[in-house]
C-alpha cells in the first residue's frame, strides 16, 4: 500500500509538471503541434523502455474489451483539454479543477461500475469526502487573496 501511495504522489507531481510544460509549450506551438508532440514523445519513450524492460514481450498483448486498447485517443482529450485549461486559468486553479473532476467521476463509476469496474456501494461518508475536497479547492483558490508589498529601498 506504501508503494502506491508513492506512486499516486509522484504521478500527482509528475501530471502538474507535464501540463506545466505543455502550457509553456502551447505559447510557441499552438493546442495540436503540442498534443501531437506530447503524445509523440511519449509514444517514442514507452516505446523505447519498453522494449528495453520487456523486451519480444511488449507486444504479447491479452485480450481485453475492444474499447479499452484506444483508451491512447483518449489522451488526446486530456493533453488538449489540460493544456489549454492550464494556459488560461493558470496551474493551480487548473489541475485543482481537474482534482475535483477526477474524484467526482471516479466516484461515480465506482458506484455504478462502469467500465469494467466491480461496482463499490455509494456512502454519504464518500458524498461528504467529494464535497469538502471541493470546497477545500474552493477555499484556496478564492479564499486569502492578498496583494503582495513590495519593499522598495531609498536610492535604488
Amino acid at each position: 500500500m506504501v508503494t502506491g501511495i508513492i506512486l499516486a504522489l509522484c504521478g500527482g507531481m509528475l501530471v502538474c509538471i507535464q501540463n506545466t510544460f505543455n502550457a509553456k509549450v502551447k505559447e510557441h506551438a499552438g493546442a495540436w503541434a503540442t498534443t501531437t508532440l506530447v503524445l509523440g514523445l511519449g509514444f517514442l519513450a514507452s516505446l523505447t523502455i519498453g522494449l528495453i524492460v520487456e523486451g519480444a514481450q511488449l507486444f504479447a498483448l491479452k485480450e481485453a474489451q475492444t474499447w479499452f486498447w484506444f483508451s491512447g485517443i483518449i489522451g488526446v482529450g486530456v493533453v488538449l483539454c489540460v493544456t489549454q485549461g492550464v494556459q488560461q486559468l493558470g496551474p493551480s486553479r487548473a489541475i485543482s479543477i481537474v482534482m475535483v473532476s477526477q474524484i467526482l467521476f471516479a466516484l461515480l463509476w465506482d458506484t455504478l461500475g462502469w467500465f469494467g469496474l466491480q461496482a463499490v456501494p455509494f456512502t454519504w461518508t464518500k458524498a461528504l469526502g467529494v464535497l469538502l475536497i471541493g470546497g477545500g479547492v474552493l477555499l484556496f483558490q478564492l479564499g486569502g487573496k492578498t496583494t503582495t508589498v513590495q519593499h522598495v529601498r531609498k536610492g535604488a
